[in-house]
């Protein structure tokens, strides 16, 4: 059974955090090889939250849902989009994006969804109404397009 859960970085457990930021580091900087870093003090921000999934006592699924004007001005974003790939199969990307398109919008209701999304997601962001609104670009050796959602 997947339960999910949204939380403040002060509500994170030591344990939690640390299981979150192990999976952030598997995905992006060892299955896609891209050493970069990580903690970049976004999730300890007052209104970051971390939305994740939990299978087993094992979290599978994961985003931070970032404030306004803190990676883009006038838009807030998600970030550290992932889908551990055991679970990839299981598509509960689609959940985790719908849930934390939700979460935005609920905390600021009138301010757009912007993200760096890498350009072989963009039909995936598209299927949940993320417009394209730039030509490719590197960032950590990956091509993305940045994407808006507006509500």
């Amino acid at each position: 059974m997947i339960t999910w859960h949204c939380e403040l970085f002060n509500e994170l457990t030591l344990h939690k955090l640390y299981d979150l930021l192990k999976i952030r580091c598997d995905v992006f900087i060892v299955e896609q090889n891209c050493p970069y870093p990580e903690l970049d003090n976004i999730d300890k921000l007052a209104d970051t939250q971390h939305l994740y999934a939990m299978r087993d006592l094992n979290p599978i699924a994961y985003t931070r849902i970032i404030a306004p004007d803190v990676s883009y001005p006038g838009h807030s974003s998600l970030g550290r989009v992932l889908v551990v790939e055991d679970h990839r199969k299981d598509k509960i990307g689609h959940d985790l994006i719908n849930r934390a398109i939700q979460a935005n919008f609920t905390a600021w209701p009138t301010t757009p969804i912007k993200i760096g999304a890498q350009s072989r997601l963009e039909h995936f962001y598209q299927s949940h109404g993320f417009v394209t609104v730039s030509e490719p670009y590197l960032e950590d050796g990956i091509e993305h397009i940045s994407m808006v959602l507006t509500p």
